[in-house]
């Protein structure tokens, strides 16, 4: 791996401890023994925070001031193209179904209103998080970070009253990491299932008597077939058909939504009130999922310095969904009202052959998108697990039992609260606010510090977006708890199966 020359420049105390900070990062991405480079990530058992604090303002300008990353050597790079395609389909999930019911719980005009804010302020911490990683690449000497990297690299570089917060704050972000994409997953899970059933059962003569959990069981085998796919780029025909797939459903789903649209009247109001806003909140940020595969997707790219910027991938793909997620959620709202369930496509006519075509598509969609999500954990912690074998037979067997491990998991939480709605909400406010809101604009701060801009306008900014996001988290968590203690208390009926 090549070091730019003028990171001998460097001065200050403790030079050892810089060049191990950026040889220990230099092994995770150079060890032979995994398949591809960007499978190797930190072992959570070794997380080390010891490291130089440059509290010279001019040396620690002298390693940010270029936004472009420095040259890779990847085995199976993404095109532009490609990266797009996998930034929509991270993005364009369950949660883009799951709006009309985020509009019922704020309102038909309070909703729409807040998808493009809401969509705004992650696009934003999602360019700041990519900016910061770039910029402590440089300053450690790398070619690429990982999420939890640039938070334990921000914090090991950054101010030296930052740095005994390391440690705690890159276990939160694996902890959150895991467990956002691992929620997906259970989403995904309760989905597929419950559209597979509406179809089946309105297709076959007086149907098959087979329970939504029993689909879910038959779904178990397929999805660990994907998620044994070990690398990213093989990946990319998945998301491409996916894509295609899902468009086509989307605009049979436009149709329904928009065939004999009512007025808007009272059973769709403009505002639905402070208690069931915060399930709105944690809904949105739900669909907002992206944030965990931005470094990842950007550290695959052939060309990496097109992902970011007003004009590029990320954005322009991220514009793409918030058009989308303000759409399905105004329109699925006014045409269902009251009666929405988890995912708009429950509300389709079982008894017409279009609607069905587009459960058993969506279905198909969901399940070709399970493994782009699951590649995160399974990225974060094989590592971990396999650095407690020693043969290469062994590593490999661990691996793949890592993986069935993680997909029988999201099975088992996906039967115990088989409500879409009350996961997205819960899983939405609890952790993809935390990676969304609270931790890039932390991290921006550290990495910059003490070039917070005029008026200190990065630390403001900062704290104002962190500051909603830990309101959101803590009043989306309570209220969707609460929510799912009233869902086991009283029970909730399965979505009508009318054929």
């Amino acid at each position: 791996m090549t070091v730019p020359q003028e990171q001998e420049k460097w001065s200050g105390p403790a030079p050892q401890d810089r060049e191990m900070a950026r040889s220990t990062i230099e092994q995770e991405w150079d060890d032979p023994a995994p398949q591809d480079r960007e499978k190797t990530h930190s072992t959570i058992a070794q997380v080390e925070c010891s490291g130089p604090a440059l509290q010279d303002r001019a040396t620690r300008k002298r390693f940010t001031t270029s936004d472009v990353p420095l040259d890779r050597e990847i085995s199976k790079p993404t095109t532009d193209c490609e990266t797009m395609v996998h930034v929509l389909k991270g993005n364009l999930g369950t949660g883009l179904l799951a709006m009309p019911e985020a509009f019922k719980n704020s309102g038909l005009w309070v909703g729409l209103a807040g998808v493009p804010i809401l969509g705004l302020i992650c696009i934003h911490c999602m360019q700041i998080l990519l900016k910061s990683s770039r910029a402590l690449c440089r300053r450690a000497g790398v070619t690429a970070l990982s999420y939890e990297q640039t938070v334990k690299m921000a914090f090991q570089l950054g101010p030296e009253g930052a740095r005994r917060w390391c440690r705690p704050l890159v276990l939160t972000t694996v902890t959150f990491l895991v467990l956002t994409q691992v929620g997906f997953c259970c989403v995904y899970f309760v989905f597929i299932p419950q559209n597979i059933w509406q179809a089946v059962e309105c297709i076959t003569p007086g149907g098959t008597g087979i329970t939504t959990l029993g689909y879910m069981s038959i779904t178990i085998i397929p999805i660990l077939l994907l998620c044994y796919i070990p690398d990213l780029k093989y990946l990319v025909p998945l998301s491409v058909v996916a894509g295609m797939v899902q468009m086509i459903a989307l605009i049979i789903i436009f149709y329904y939504v928009l065939r004999d649209l009512p007025q808007v009247q009272e059973q769709v109001p403009a505002w639905a009130g402070w208690s069931s806003l915060p399930l709105y909140f944690g809904s949105t940020i739900f669909a907002f999922e992206g944030i965990g595969l931005v470094l990842p997707l950007e550290n695959n790219m052939k060309t990496p310095a097109s992902f970011g910027g007003v004009s590029g991938v990320l954005s322009t793909a991220m514009m793409i969904v918030i058009c989308l997620y303000a759409s399905v959620g105004f329109f699925g709202y006014m045409q269902y009202g009251s009666t929405i369930e988890g995912s708009i496509t429950l509300n389709l006519p079982a008894s017409e052959p279009l609607a069905l075509a587009v459960k058993i598509l969506m279905a198909l969609s969901v399940y070709l998108t399970y493994p782009l999500q699951m590649y995160v954990p399974i990225q974060i912690l094989t590592p971990t697990v396999t650095s407690r074998f020693e043969s290469k037979r062994s590593k490999m067997v661990a691996e793949y039992v890592l993986r069935t491990t993680l997909v029988l998991l999201t099975f088992l939480l996906a039967a115990a609260i088989p409500n879409i709605g009350l996961f997205i909400s819960l899983v939405g406010a609890l952790s993809s606010s935390t990676l969304a809101l609270i931790l890039p604009p932390i991290v921006e701060i550290v990495t910059f510090w003490p070039d917070n801009g005029r008026y200190n306008w990065v630390v403001v900014k900062g704290v104002l977006i962190t500051l909603f996001g830990l309101l959101g988290f803590v009043t989306g968590t309570a209220t969707s708890i609460q929510a799912i203690i009233a869902y086991f208390t009283h029970g909730q009926p399965q979505p009508a199966l009318q054929c």
